[in-house]
């Protein structure tokens, strides 16, 4: 039984897109000096060898100050030779690892010598390589071939560990609680602690996507997963250059499931619309950019059909059909000025429109489809509006790595939502409306300072955080209204979060060790409309540590083995704790909870890596640890069959599992890439009461699964061609509440390139095999949906380089 349990845990591991590494060249510095005097001695020749064979690596001279730098130099064990007129010559032994872009070697003592040396004349080519701290995965977005032309959620299946879930959400390991950046920074585009228009970023702009699993403490500590940094494109070479692209698409290719009756058609043969602009232009100290980008996706955006059965005997059957409408327009521009060798300012400024237009059908009939009872029509009228803007300072020390960066950003995200409701009863027909406006300012100030060390390297930092989110929703009812028009008003959010933290990375022949330290503070106040019938104004604080720990042991150069520790904290956002119902479900309704708290997650992991001439392995073990669950918990209130979904903490529950990533060239010309994670989650019994509509309490017993995803990836490259083709299988897994089913879909793709540009042709979900299952008990009922959105899309697109 034993090996069949670990032949099947082998076979279900698969992967995607090749592993970069994140630091791949180091740049060695020091100072020679003299032993008589302690002056620094200039124009010294400084050799960089191999330890094992004194082969020649690189070298240089040092400057007026006795400062000299050795940049991209890969791991390993070398020695350092200084060499000079008038002096001893002085060696040093040096480790290279890969924890650290700059290492300070620290000074180098001469002696005088009055014998004259010979000239040293130095040639050859510096060395490459390539190397992985374990703690992260780099993607370049371009060699998604599946995906080119699609939008960032839509490339982020395709990666390693990574699923997406109900309603677009991102699940890193099992789990949605993984926070997004852009450029290293939250914004309000991405979402602040929670995930927001990922679907609606064209894939376009980006140029590689990082997972980092294990964060360390130079990180927000928000985000238990871990962190998605999405990293935008931005060139510099010299003079002016560009990039112009073109990417069409059709989706919505087949009705997958018929509509229930007498409804509106769902959306077929949707066209998708992505053209882009980058521009940019380099002279000398300064350098000028612009990226643009229009999205036009109309989609069959959900599909839903839901089964409902209550202990009464009822049956409900509904579906939830959503045609969507979506345009987006996205500008990027900034300015790198180079002052001199030691200061640089960046600025840079991101506007982004999204515009939705939402039609939706909801009928509920009974078991038999015979009679139906209502008719739920809807139309959301929604604009989001995003602006971002940036200035990043940075000083240089004379010490290569010696850094100092200061951060101001500030985000503005206005979301103006209208929905129009038509309630079609047997015996009247009403019309309902509501209205939100939500303004969210967000102000960050940070400063980040890094030193090289011999060994590796110390950082620390500070930040300041100031968030403001006013909203206010208000409510048109109708005739016979179902609507909780008293639900609605103001409500105001306030977050002040300072942090400081300080990292230290060692790094010899045999061993690293990264510890870290992030403590951070909050002060959250959710002030509310006192004629709330249900809620009333709240919020909480805390100082907390966050620690992280790494320690790894370099077997030799190409093994190495790793273990992680850290604790991490999911806030929960606004929208988790918003106390307006929300009716795009007229009957599963969604509100928020103002007394939600955080959830504290601890995590261990092992991870070793292995590699070969034509290939590689990774494999971690990981746990999880998490206080304080944060889940949606339905809830039914007596005589009725409307269910109440709302925030709440579910207790303790526990994710640990293994992960496997491979990758093998067979041939020059072919490729695979298998990744595959297999995990258990567990969620304790809990006991929590809904206070919305009115008081519930719902309690749980325990609950164990073994889930999982596996991934494979084979790509063909034939001259200048290159052809690739993704399956994608997540197992069944649990909720606090229930289970979701599970999910399988193949993506292919190929691209060409041409002596300006590319061209490139793909398909997604080529069977129609994509379906999103979930099943939910509660108190007196459970339910059972089925979401058959648009996931079959064929796209097309050129782009020409200038």
């Amino acid at each position: 039984m034993a090996i069949k349990k670990i032949l099947t845990l082998l076979c279900c591991f698969f992967a995607i897109p090749q592993l970069r590494a994140q630091v791949s060249k180091v740049t060695l510095s020091g100072q020679v000096v003299s032993i008589a005097d302690g002056q620094p001695v200039p124009f010294v020749n400084i050799i960089l060898k191999t330890e094992k064979d004194s082969a020649f690596v690189t070298g240089t001279i040092t400057n007026e100050l006795g400062r000299f730098s050795l940049p991209d130099v890969k791991s390993g064990n070398y020695r350092i030779e200084c060499a000079s007129l008038g002096f001893k010559a002085s060696r040093k032994n040096v480790t290279v690892g890969t924890l650290s872009p700059f290492l300070d070697l620290g000074e180098f003592r001469m002696a005088d010598d009055p014998r004259n040396l010979r000239e040293v004349t130095i040639a050859g080519r510096q060395a490459e390589g390539v190397d992985d701290k374990l703690d992260r995965k780099t993607f370049e977005i371009g060699r998604n071939v599946s995906q080119s032309g699609g939008s960032v959620l839509q490339a982020l299946k395709n990666l390693p560990g990574i699923t997406v879930g109900e309603d677009g959400k991102v699940l890193l390991r099992g789990s949605d609680k993984v926070a997004i950046l852009a450029d290293g920074r939250q914004t309000a585009l991405t979402g602040f602690g929670s995930q927001t228009s990922l679907d609606n970023i064209p894939a376009s702009a980006i140029e590689r996507i990082e997972i980092i699993n294990n964060p360390s403490a130079r990180y927000d500590a928000n985000g238990n997963a871990g962190i998605i940094n999405i990293i935008y494109k931005k060139e510099k070479q010299e003079g002016f250059n560009g990039k112009i692209g073109m990417a069409a698409g059709l989706g919505a290719l087949r009705v997958r499931k018929e509509n229930l009756p007498d409804i509106r058609p769902q959306y077929r043969n949707t066209l998708k619309l992505n053209p882009s602009l980058a521009l940019n232009y380099k002279k000398r100290k300064v350098n000028v950019f612009f990226q643009g980008d229009y999205l036009h996706t109309p989609a069959l955006n959900k599909n839903e059909f839901v089964d409902r059965y209550y202990d009464s005997g009822d049956t409900v059957r509904q579906q939830t059909k959503r045609n969507r409408n979506t345009n987006v327009v996205t500008a990027k521009t900034g300015a790198d000025w180079t002052f001199d060798e030691r200061n640089a300012l960046s600025v840079s400024a991101l506007f982004s429109s999204e515009k939705i237009l939402d039609r939706g059908d909801e009928p509920f009939f009974n078991a038999s489809l015979t009679r139906r009872s209502r008719l739920w029509q809807f139309l959301e009228d929604e604009l989001k509006t995003t602006v971002t803007a940036s200035a990043s300072y940075q000083h240089k020390y004379a010490q290569p790595g010696h850094l100092l960066n200061i951060g101001l950003n500030y985000t503005f995200h206005r979301e103006n939502e209208q929905y129009f409701f038509t309630n079609i009863m047997p015996d009247f027909t009403g019309k309902d409306a509501f209205k939100l406006l939500s303004d969210e300012h967000v102000f960050d100030l940070n400063a980040d300072y890094l030193r090289p060390l011999r060994y590796g390297r110390l950082e620390g930092g500070i930040k300041l955080r100031r968030r403001f989110i006013p909203t206010d929703m208000q409510f048109f009812p109708g005739l016979n209204s179902p609507i909780d028009s008293l639900a609605g008003g103001w409500a105001d959010y306030k977050e002040t979060i300072p942090a400081v933290y300080g990292n230290y990375v060692f790094e010899n022949r045999h061993f690293e060790l990264e510890a870290g330290l992030r403590v951070e503070y909050i002060d959250l106040r959710y002030d509310v409309n006192p004629t709330h019938p249900t809620y009333h104004s709240d919020g909480y604080t805390y100082t907390k540590p966050f620690p992280n720990v790494r320690f790894a042991f370099k077997i030799d150069d190409r093994n190495k083995v790793s273990v992680f520790y850290n604790r991490r904290v999911d806030r929960p956002n606004e929208v988790d704790i918003r106390i307006f119902p929300k009716y795009d479900d007229a009957e599963i309704i969604k509100i928020g909870n103002p007394a939600l708290k955080p959830q504290f997650t601890s995590s261990w992991e092992a991870g070793y890596k292995t590699g070969w001439n034509s290939g590689s392995l990774y494999a971690a073990l990981y746990r999880k640890q998490i206080n304080g669950t944060i889940t949606r918990i339905g809830t039914i209130v007596p005589g009725s069959t409307l269910i109440y979904n709302v925030f709440q903490n579910a207790g303790k529950s526990y994710n640990a599992g293994g992960e496997l990533v491979w990758q093998q060239e067979l041939a020059p010309w072919l490729s695979v890439n298998m990744n595959g994670n297999i995990y258990k989650n567990t969620f304790n019994a809990f006991s929590v009461e809904n206070l919305y509509p009115v008081k519930s309490i719902y309690s749980a017993s325990k609950q164990t699964l073994m889930s999982g995803n596996a991934k494979i990836a084979v790509m063909v490259k034939r001259s200048k061609t290159e052809v690739q083709v993704v399956a994608v299988y997540q197992a069944p897994d649990i909720v606090p509440q229930g289970r979701t089913g599970h999910r399988f879909s193949i993506d292919a793709g190929a691209k060409r390139q041409l002596p300006k540009g590319e061209l490139f042709v793909n398909a997604t979900d080529l069977f129609g095999t994509l379906i999103i299952r979930k099943t939910v008990y509660g108190d007196g009922f459970h339910y059972k949906s089925s979401d058959y959105y648009e996931t079959q899309l064929v796209r097309a697109g050129y782009s020409f380089k200038f």
